[in-house]
């Protein structure tokens, strides 16, 4: 059982609704890069914590194993 890339941006854009997501990801191994202006001021543990947080229904069902995350403010992604 895995999720797809669209679903696990979905699950993003329900927390991080301004946020601009991209997800790759092979149905076990998923990379994902989200710019956020809400990532603004904060460091890379918290920034990570929300977007697992976002997925982590994923995360418990076990649709979604492993996740690599580069979050990133627009000014950071620019």
């Amino acid at each position: 059982m895995s999720i797809s890339n669209e679903a696990v941006k979905a699950l993003i854009l329900e927390t991080l609704s301004d946020a601009d997501v991209t997800v790759s990801g092979d149905g076990y191994k998923y990379e994902t890069t989200v710019i956020s202006p809400v990532f603004a001021n904060l460091g890379k543990v918290k920034r990570h914590q929300m977007v697992y947080a976002a997925v982590n229904s994923a995360i418990t069902s076990g649709e979604l194993h492993a996740l690599t995350i580069t979050a990133l403010t627009p000014e950071e992604a620019a």
